[in-house]
């Protein structure tokens, strides 16, 4: 029996023009863990979600074309925002409100935009 869920979001893969700031950061931020795949690619498991990075040679930010933005919950957004900040993310949306709670954008070391949110 398959525990993957009809029409619902499977597995997410991102652009990375650096692999290895990949890792760090998402480690250092998120405390994610990964698998590497080879030189070009890499995977990880959130613990509700699962991805992956793959090498490419440029990126296209989330708030310059129209296209998907992944948006993550933190319990404490004023101490995720930090820690962003701290392993060298870009803060593209400073925090705002929206109904249902705040959040804010930023661009990864790729420039992969993201956004969190928070009650």
């Amino acid at each position: 029996m398959s525990q993957h869920q009809n029409f619902c979001i499977d597995y997410i893969e991102f652009p990375a023009t650096d692999v290895e700031a990949t890792k760090r950061f998402y480690n250092q931020v998120f405390g994610w863990d990964f698998n590497d795949w080879g030189p070009n690619y890499i995977s990880f498991h959130d613990g509700r979600n699962a991805g992956g990075f793959t090498t490419e040679s440029h990126v296209a930010s989330g708030s310059k074309t129209t296209g998907v933005l992944v948006v993550l919950y933190a319990s404490n957004l004023e101490d995720t925002y930090r820690k962003v900040k701290a392993a060298g993310g870009r803060i593209v949306r400073e925090t705002f409100d929206f109904p249902g709670g705040r959040r804010f954008h930023f661009a990864d070391p790729n420039g992969n935009e993201l956004a969190v949110w928070s009650e």
